[in-house]
């Protein structure tokens, strides 16, 4: 899997979120603005609930923006082979016999990127995953808390 791949997909992926939220939240922001939700009494909250949705959404759009900058400031040495798993690193993992490709992103974790038929999770390095695999090499094993269970990973190889 090329990782200058990887990169382009979650770019596009990202600008897509980010069209959507910004078109959400002018809408929300229009909603508050729309003589139609003017306050018809004191218990009418259309205008306000409205209002806080568009603030959630300036929030969403923020975050996104810069998700995309952290993603398009990887440089080409951040993505080739370090000594240990890093940002910028692709790393096969067990769990349970399954194999998974991870793309390991200093932000946007979450998204999934298809090139060329192979799959890989976007994680970011704040994730419990992406936090654990730091500093590994092939063959390490590590574990994760979930609630009230843990689950033992492997790395099986990374670039």
């Amino acid at each position: 899997m090329d990782k200058k791949e990887i990169v382009k997909d979650l770019l596009a992926q990202l600008n897509t979120e980010l069209e959507k939220a910004k078109a959400a939240y002018n809408t929300a922001k229009n909603t508050t603005q729309d003589a139609d939700n003017k306050a018809e009494s004191k218990w009418d909250t259309r205008s306000i609930e409205a209002g806080y949705l568009a603030g959630a959404q300036k929030v969403r759009v923020d975050e996104l923006e810069m998700d995309i900058n952290v993603i398009e400031e990887l440089s080409d040495s951040a993505l080739n082979k370090k000594p240990t798993v890093g940002i910028g690193s692709l790393v096969e993992i067990k769990h349970n016999d399954t194999v998974r490709k991870y793309f390991i992103a200093p932000a946007a974790g979450g998204f999934m990127v298809n090139i060329g038929g192979e799959v890989a999770l976007v994680i970011s390095v704040f994730s419990p995953i992406g936090n654990e695999v730091l500093d590994l090499v092939d063959g390490d094993s590590f574990e994760v808390e979930t609630g009230d269970n843990t689950r033992e990973y492997e790395v099986i190889s990374y670039t």
